[in-house]
Order: C-alpha cells, then sequence, then structure tokens
C-alpha cells in the first residue's frame, strides 16, 4: 500500500519514551510491544498505521505526545530533503521544496503551498483509507514541521493559526500555546496558515549554491522512482523518432532497444502485440498528436508519421480514427 521513511517511526518511538530497534523491534523497558518491518530503510504502511494507533491507545496524555514528536524529529535524518530545506534561501524556498520532494520519504501523504489563499496554506494531505490513528499522525506532522521552520527562520516567523480537520482529542490551548497561534479543529484542512510576507523571511542557513546543488541531486533521486518505461512504449519512443525517415524495420527497432528481433518478436507476442500493430498505434498517436497541435499541413504529417504519399496516410488515418485528418483536426482546433 505504501513505504515511511523509518525515521518517523523512531521519532514517534522517542516521542513515547520508547525504544525501536534497528530490526523493528518495540520495547517499553525490557517489554517487548510491537515488532515492525523496518528492513529497507522504510517501514510498511500499515506498520507505520499500527505503530501510531498502539500509542494512540497507551499514551493518552495526546498533546504532550505531539510536542516529544515536534522535537524529535531531526530535519539532519531526512537526507538530502532535509539538507534542502536547512539551505534554502527563504522559506518559500523550503515549503515548496516540500511540496515537490516529499515522496521521497513516503508515498503515503503529500504537502501542498497554497498561494491563492490569504493567509497561504500549508497543507498536509494524507493519501489512502481512512484511519482513527491518522488524526494523531497529522498533529505530529504540522508540529514537526512548525518547530523546524521557526528553528530555521528564527523567532519573527508566526502562524496565522494551525487547522486539523478532526475533533479535537485533547485540550484546544495546550496546542495555542505552544504553536503560539489559534488552532482549528475541525478544519476544513490539515495545515500551517502562514501571513505571505512570512514566506519570503531568510533561512538562518540559506546558501542558494548549496540549494541548488541538493535540488537537482533531489531531482535525481525523484528520477529513480519513476518506473522504467515498459517495452511496448520503450518501442513506440524508437518507431516514433525513426518514421520521418520511412517506416523502421523491426530489426533496427530490437537493435535500438538492446534485443535481438526474435526476442522482440517474443516478447511483443507475451504482451498479444505485433510489432505492426505497435507500429500503427505509434503512427495513429503521433498523427493525432501533429494534427491537434502544429501547424504542419496534412501532407508534412504524413511525411512525418511514415507516409510517402498523403492519399495513403488519409485511408489509413480514416481506418484508425474513423474520419479523415481534416476532420480530425478541424474537430480539435476549432475556430
Amino acid at each position: 500500500m505504501g513505504t515511511v521513511t523509518t525515521q518517523f517511526a523512531f521519532a514517534f518511538a522517542r516521542a513515547a519514551g520508547l525504544r525501536l530497534t534497528e530490526d523493528g523491534r518495540l520495547f517499553e523497558g525490557a517489554e517487548l510491544m510491537l515488532r515492525l518491518d523496518t528492513s529497507g530503510g522504510n517501514l510498511p504502511y500499515e506498520d507505520y498505521v499500527t505503530l501510531i494507533d498502539w500509542l494512540r491507545q497507551h499514551r493518552p496524555q495526546r498533546a504532550q505526545l505531539v510536542f516529544n514528536y515536534a522535537e524529535a524529529v531531526d530535519i539532519d535524518n531526512l537526507g538530502a530533503l532535509g539538507l534542502a530545506v536547512k539551505t534554502a534561501p527563504t522559506l518559500r524556498d523550503a515549503l515548496l521544496r516540500v511540496e515537490r520532494y516529499f515522496l521521497l520519504l513516503t508515498d503515503t501523504a503529500d504537502y501542498t503551498l497554497d498561494q491563492t489563499s490569504v493567509p497561504h496554506l500549508f497543507i498536509h494531505t494524507v493519501r489512502g483509507e481512512a484511519h482513527p490513528a491518522l488524526s494523531l499522525r497529522n498533529e505530529c506532522a504540522m508540529a514537526g514541521f512548525g518547530r523546524v521552520f521557526k528553528l530555521l527562520v528564527g523567532e519573527e516567523l508566526s502562524y496565522a493559526h494551525v487547522g486539523f480537520r478532526h475533533p479535537a482529542a485533547d485540550k484546544a490551548e495546550l496546542y495555542e500555546a505552544w504553536f503560539g497561534c489559534p488552532v482549528r479543529f475541525e478544519a476544513p484542512y490539515d495545515g500551517l496558515a502562514i501571513a505571505p510576507p512570512m514566506l519570503d523571511l531568510p533561512m538562518r542557513l540559506g546558501d542558494p549554491a548549496v540549494f541548488r546543488f541538493l535540488t537537482a541531486h533531489l531531482d535525481k533521486e525523484m528520477e529513480a522512482l519513476q518506473p522504467a518505461p515498459s517495452f511496448e512504449r520503450a518501442l513506440a519512443e524508437h518507431i516514433s523518432e525513426g518514421l520521418s525517415n520511412g517506416i523502421p524495420k523491426a530489426a533496427a527497432v530490437a537493435r535500438a532497444v538492446g534485443v535481438s528481433e526474435r526476442t522482440l518478436f517474443r516478447r511483443l507476442a507475451e504482451t498479444g502485440l505485433t510489432y505492426q500493430e505497435v507500429l500503427e498505434n505509434t503512427q495513429k498517436s503521433l498523427a493525432e498528436s501533429l494534427l491537434s497541435e502544429s501547424q504542419f499541413s496534412i501532407a508534412e504529417v504524413a511525411f512525418l508519421t511514415g507516409f510517402s504519399e498523403q492519399s495513403t496516410f488519409s485511408r489509413a488515418f480514416k481506418r484508425w480514427a474513423g474520419q479523415t485528418p481534416g476532420a480530425f483536426r478541424k474537430e480539435a482546433q476549432p475556430a
């Protein structure tokens, strides 16, 4: 269902006065409370929710647990993203990096900086099914970032208010004293409300050069998270690139993707496709894109999709799309 960096689990354990070992055993004193799967540096989302739910039920002083968690989270343990936040030139830059790269820490939650409202909103959104434990997670997340940003900016940073979607599970005045601003339970969002001028405050450790370097590094990490293109998609890309020189032969495309022609046909057969079908699908997709988004003439579109004659292209396109290229363009590009 998803994963969460183990650093958040370790912070929860410290906040509750527990000990979480590297192999995922959670102890209260000498007594084993839970076993979690911490292999690979990430925790399965189900285990993470189990941990938070256990804490919710066994640590009745809710607000204190939230504040302890905020103190326990160490941004230095959050890899390149933590360093990018520290070295961001302004608070806005830091928030935008969290928005863009938080996926590197978990695929179970998102952050969004909404600059269309006043005050601006730094919103926390949970992915997946609802669970009673998630309200505690949301409070801890907002408290953690709320504290981190104040440490990195300074005392001049203040929040307009803090919002939580769920009803209060502890005294609201405890949260207001800790955040130093109004706290609204049963709000339409989980997030920090920040006056626009606050976003331009400089970060104490801001370093534009280091920040740019870390951002480039984060981009590479994000690229590594993207799934490898399917074999069919890789074929389509190579076919599309060569169509202006005519219909590419299967043997040439096979070499381009690093397999033999026999392997190409075998792998396509495993997906229920033929090379001719992939070729025509690619031609159709490219033709529709060129007709919709470019000013190329129909004769030029025919050439770019591998046809030597416009009439042959027009017959093929009508077979694919059920209408002529001219009619398709007229619908796609209304006057």
